[in-house]
């Protein structure tokens, strides 16, 4: 049973990644404008972190690089909370929602980097 609900757990948490990169490049354009300002080529930067959430969904998904993987999904979701999230809330329509879901995923991705066993 814990067999079942650790590989369960992982293909939860690793699907949402996955679909969240092929958006990321499929929509590159529509979502250029959530990059700060001050970094240039908006689109390059959309597509990256596309690849990158990609690659850690089938590196957790295949149980390979786990621990590596995790990390710098880790690494990506304190970019977004420090780029996107912190900056935002001084705006008055400002809603936590993604900064707590990104603060939670990222919790999860060091947890997944901390107990996995695999190369």
């Amino acid at each position: 049973m814990k067999k079942l609900f650790s590989t369960l757990g992982k293909l939860l948490f690793a699907l949402p990644f996955l679909i969240f990169g092929v958006f990321h490049i499929m929509k590159a354009k529509e979502m250029a404008g959530m990059v700060p300002a001050f970094l240039p080529v908006h689109i390059f930067w959309i597509i990256l972190t596309g690849l990158g959430l990609i690659a850690a969904a089938i590196s957790l998904m295949i149980n390979k690089y786990v621990k590596l993987s995790m990390f710098l999904l880790a690494v990506l979701l304190l970019v977004f909370i420090l780029l996107i999230h912190i900056p935002a809330i001084k705006n008055p329509m400002f809603e936590p929602m993604g900064l707590l879901k990104d603060m939670a995923l990222m919790g999860a991705a060091l947890y997944f980097a901390a107990t996995n066993t695999s190369s």
